[in-house]
């Protein structure tokens, strides 16, 4: 849920979906449209989709546990690197190197001496952080480092007279060159803002819903038409033979 959205954001959804699926089996014995519909405004709705998918695989493949392996947890639908990595670590103390956009930006600072970090992960970047985890407590560090980034080498208007590594800060022993920040992504009007008003109409209705029904929460026709078809390819909508649509059974 943490992925690309703030804490702020996802915390009443989290403890939402705690109580009504506090375990992997609980979720797994719903329909994967329930997880959609809870998902609620989140946004990047086939993350519920791949929890769901997850979860299944937890409770057909190991029981009912979440595995501990940072191996096995890539395997699982919808895991990548960098959830693999945090669940094996915080949850497990596994020694791992967890890079979210807030760690990659303080080792882009203090070690490489840039304001920020590239827009994909780089294998540079992972060599590094794992070559600056230290032998015992590196899930402690990881937060350490996370929590550095978030609340003190912020993006925007980092508190250098606060950092804890101030003095030994490339970014700033070279004078704070400046970088390129990565541009926000434009919401307004996109094909994602469509998909979100067709998909707000299903998650609200506990049944099929008509065709005109999610036509009149979009004028543009092409890009209703192809956001809905985008919904029906992507497994977040299924239209059925009388032509109504419905969340995934």
């Amino acid at each position: 849920m943490l992925q690309q959205t703030p804490v702020a954001r996802v915390l009443p959804v989290w403890h939402q979906w705690m109580e009504r699926w506090p375990t992997p089996k609980d979720l797994a014995a719903e329909p994967s449209g329930e997880a959609v519909r809870h998902w609620g405004r989140l946004g990047y709705p086939r993350r519920a989709l791949r929890l769901h998918a997850c979860a299944t695989a937890i409770t057909e493949e190991h029981g009912g546990e979440v595995p501990c392996d940072h191996a096995t947890l890539l395997s699982l639908p919808g895991i990548g690197e960098y959830t693999a990595a945090a669940v094996a670590s915080f949850a497990f103390g596994g020694r791992h190197a967890v890079l979210d956009t807030n760690v990659r930006r303080v080792f882009a600072r203090a070690i490489r001496g840039e304001e920020y970090p590239p827009a994909a992960t780089s294998a540079v970047e992972r060599r590094l952080a794992e070559s600056l985890l230290p032998e015992v407590g590196a899930a402690r560090w990881g937060v350490a480092v996370m929590e550095l980034g978030a609340l003190v080498c912020t993006a925007r208007a980092p508190r250098c007279a606060d950092c804890p590594i101030t003095d030994r800060c490339a970014w700033r022993l070279a004078g704070k060159p400046p970088g390129t920040p990565r541009k926000g992504q434009a919401y307004d009007g996109t094909d994602r803002q469509c998909r979100g008003r067709l998909l707000a109409v299903l998650r609200a209705a506990h049944g099929p819903v008509p065709k005109a029904a999610l036509d009149a929460v979009w004028d543009d026709a092409v890009q209703r038409e192809r956001a809905l078809d985008g919904l029906v390819a992507d497994g977040l909508a299924e239209v059925l033979d009388d032509g109504t649509y419905r969340l995934p059974g």
